[in-house]
């Protein structure tokens, strides 16, 4: 069976938990080619399985080279492997008796590995995982690694998912766009936002001429105007990366697009380098909702 068959029946059995981008309307897929709205409006599958559902040109800064280099840094490198595993956690400890199946959205989804890598450790036997970015480059490399999900170009702004549709959103050090989070999300749902904490990455920030500091009070408190926070988990790991991956890192990250040159390549000359990971992982739920269930993470 090709990708492209191959998510077309997924999204066929999916398909209400999508809608049009353009008018809104509910969705159906056409001759396993095509994903078509009740006012004809036609989105079709590209070879490699994804759909473009934009419904205007966008123009990235995030290259094809980035999104290689990032998928390399998480799924050969231990970087996020505790990010993926605190994540897993949560969803599993809060979601035990969810519907069927379970509806994950990766709002921002980049090339797909911190999604994958969080639906690898689940433990409900029927989940469904769909990611969603604006950069078409990103989207292929995830549809063409991993083809047990959907993935959608489109824009978060006009989302083509469903209303209360989906029990859990991911949000992985990426912007938010909480009024579609709000419509999107099911009453009793999770939104699970990642932001970088003050020592994400330090070594290369020790390295860049402009230090750049990373303050999330007022990620917070934003957050905290549209769900309930119910928790903020911190994690905090270092992994010891060779040259090839060093590489990779400063290829992968926006942080070092302003970093002198120079500088940037006597960091990548070092033979080994120990790289931290600092990141604030904000929980929470729909106010309407119930509350979630007790437990320490």
């Amino acid at each position: 069976m090709t990708k492209k068959l191959k998510s077309a029946k997924r999204v066929h059995q999916y398909s209400t938990a999508f809608q049009c981008p353009i008018c809104n309307g509910p969705m159906e897929v056409v001759g396993w080619v095509s994903f078509v709205c009740s006012e004809n409006h036609t989105f079709d599958f590209a070879k490699q399985g994804y759909i473009n559902m934009l419904t205007h040109p966008v123009t990235s800064q995030y290259s094809k080279e980035l999104f290689e280099a990032r998928q390399r840094i998480i799924t050969n490198s231990s970087l996020f492997t505790a990010l993926h595993d605190t994540i897993a956690q949560v969803i599993n400890q809060q979601t035990q008796t969810p519907t069927v199946p379970l509806m994950i959205a990766d709002l921002g989804c980049g090339e797909g590995s911190h999604l994958q890598a969080i639906l690898d450790n689940s433990i409900h036997s029927e989940i469904a995982g769909v990611g969603i970015d604006l950069s078409k480059e990103g989207i292929a490399m995830a549809a063409k690694s991993y083809d047990t999900s959907t993935w959608l170009v489109a824009d978060l702004a006009k989302s083509p998912l469903a209303y209360r549709t989906f029990s859990v959103i991911l949000n992985i050090l990426s912007p938010a766009n909480y009024r579609e989070f709000k419509r999107i999300i099911t009453p009793d749902g999770l939104v699970i936002k990642v932001v970088p904490g003050p020592n994400y990455l330090r070594e290369l920030r020790e390295i860049m001429t402009e230090k750049t500091e990373h303050r999330n009070h007022e990620t917070v408190h934003l957050f905290k105007q549209h769900f309930d926070l119910c928790e903020v988990l911190r994690v905090q790991d270092t992994a010891v990366l060779q040259q090839e991956s060093l590489y990779d890192l400063v290829r992968m990250t926006p942080l070092t697009w302003a970093a002198n040159p120079a500088q940037i390549e006597q960091f990548c000359k070092q033979s080994t380098a120990a790289i931290t990971i600092d990141l604030e992982i904000l929980i929470g739920i729909n106010p309407s909702s119930k509350n979630l269930k007790g437990g320490n993470i």
